[in-house]
């Protein structure tokens, strides 16, 4: 749990279909824990030095749509977004996953996914020489890309 976010919101779920959905809730809390001490002390994840929990109040987005786009082929995309109301609202926390899925057959399947991440509370370290020294942390956009090959056995 370090971190862990906890989202407690009120507001309207729109689903006109399946693959889509639109959830908007201008009323939600949202919590940041970090349990580790060393990343508290350090003030990881938007949380003040040496404390480990941190709470924020603002509006929350989230968009999800998930489709069989070919035959053995699903797609699915979230973003989530949050303005905090009481510290600087104009900058906007961003989560969007994507998940591509491929069945090859009954033994053999893979799937891609990313996920992009920015948080104006979260400071990423800097080295902007490249000699190993960190020399500033700033917000900054987070990527993560994933490609997994799984195969398939049935006893």
């Amino acid at each position: 749990m370090s971190p862990a976010y906890i989202l407690t919101a009120a507001g309207l779920d729109y689903k006109p279909g399946p693959a889509f959905s639109a959830f908007i809730a201008p009323v939600t809390a949202k919590y940041t824990i970090v349990n580790d001490q060393v990343l508290a002390d350090s003030g990881a994840f938007g949380v003040d030095p040496g404390k480990k929990f941190r709470g924020e109040f603002g509006g929350y987005l989230r968009v999800q749509f998930q489709k069989d786009i070919f035959k053995n082929v699903n797609f699915g995309t979230k973003a989530e977004f949050f303005s905090n109301y009481l510290n600087n609202p104009q900058n906007i926390d961003v989560n969007w996953e994507t998940l591509l899925t491929l069945k090859a057959n009954e033994f053999l399947s893979a799937t891609v996914s990313t996920q992009l991440i920015y948080d104006d509370d979260i400071n990423i370290a800097k080295d902007d020489d490249d000699d190993g020294v960190i020399d500033r942390s700033s917000p900054d956009v987070q990527f993560k890309e994933v490609l997994a090959i799984g195969i398939t056995l049935k006893f």
